[in-house]
């Protein structure tokens, strides 16, 4: 008697794993670049513009405080898409983006402290002359040292249709802010530091232009004009140094009528000069006398202190550093 066995038929035999969940790829160097790129790079891009603008601003000045302000405020967003989020979510944004996802070796979620050491992780891909970014272009697993060290992998994953428009909405809010914030701070760079710098350029121009000719007609009179000169100087000074040239004009009354003559051969603005203040050093020549034939020569060296009032510039003070030598005798 011969037995005959039932063979299933093809349709109902499983083949092996055939239920099983097909193994994940890893995600190649090119994507993932693309997603740091988004995660990172915009981020430091935003953080250097601000890094550069606030050099060329006052140091603790307010625009200053603003600039370290926002930086700050990138870098702790960059934190929480990078560590927090993927806890929340599954994905950053870049990453979301690429449609890729970093899993454990075995394609399990990743906790919140084994994110932060491979965050950590990352600064020997950098030190490593940055060997351990390129590390994925011949690693099997697309691995990078933090990956290794972390046990980590980053996997291509599937994401549905729906998911795919709100990810591009969420990444296109991402760069338009990053834009966004990086125009404005140039934008703020330019009316709080750049204007303002290139107004106390403009008033230093006006000092090199104006203060040498303020300084002479301020020192200068003559015998014929000498109330007209001595009113019209003191016109060009502030009330903090007015009193002081009335009382050196008086002793010129008292000393008899003269003419005095001066004008500047070289000058200097110092550095500390603001749009409504600035310091001049002033090397005077000049001469003292009615007659021709029995002219005093000077020479003098002074430092004037100027002060901007009403757009025009008037003589704050006025310290002489060398005094008067008339036919290089001191007088």
């Amino acid at each position: 008697m011969t037995a005959v066995l039932d063979t299933p038929s093809s349709d109902t035999v499983d083949s092996p794993g055939a239920d099983a969940a097909p193994e994940p790829r890893p995600a190649s160097w090119p994507v993932r670049a693309g997603a740091f790129a988004i995660d990172v790079l915009l981020g430091v891009g935003v953080i250097a513009t601000l890094a550069v603008l606030a050099f060329a601003a006052p140091t603790y000045g307010w625009l200053w405080w603003v600039y370290a302000g926002v930086a700050i405020v990138v870098m702790i967003a960059m934190l929480v898409n990078r560590v927090l989020l993927p806890t929340r979510t599954g994905w950053t944004v870049g990453r979301a983006v690429a449609g890729i996802r970093v899993t454990t070796a075995g394609g399990g979620d990743v906790g919140l402290v084994r994110l932060t050491l491979r965050e950590l992780a990352h600064l020997l891909d950098t030190a490593a002359v940055c060997i351990g970014w390129l590390w994925p272009l011949w690693d099997s697993r697309k691995r990078t040292f933090a990956d290794l060290l972390a046990r980590t992998e980053v996997h291509r994953v599937g994401v549905r249709d729906e998911d795919v428009r709100d990810v591009r909405r969420r990444a296109a809010i991402v760069l338009l802010a990053g834009v966004l914030v990086s125009a404005a701070a140039v934008a703020l760079g330019y009316f709080g530091s750049y204007r303002q710098e290139l107004a106390v350029e403009q008033a230093r121009a006006q000092l090199v232009d104006q203060g040498p000719r303020i300084v002479e007609q301020l020192l200068s009179y003559g015998v014929d004009s000498m109330d007209q000169d001595f009113a019209k100087a003191l016109n060009l000074t502030t009330d903090n140094y007015r009193p002081q040239l009335v009382v050196q004009q008086a002793a010129v009354r008292k000393a008899g009528p003269n003419t005095n003559e001066y004008w500047a051969v070289s000058s200097a603005v110092l550095p500390e000069s603001s749009k409504t203040e600035g310091t001049m050093l002033l090397a005077l020549q000049g001469q003292r006398g009615i007659d021709p034939k029995n002219l005093k020569f000077l020479t003098a060296t002074v430092r004037v202190d100027f002060h901007k009032i009403d757009g025009q510039w008037r003589v704050d003070n006025l310290t002489v550093l060398t005094k008067p030598q008339m036919n290089g005798a001191g007088q």
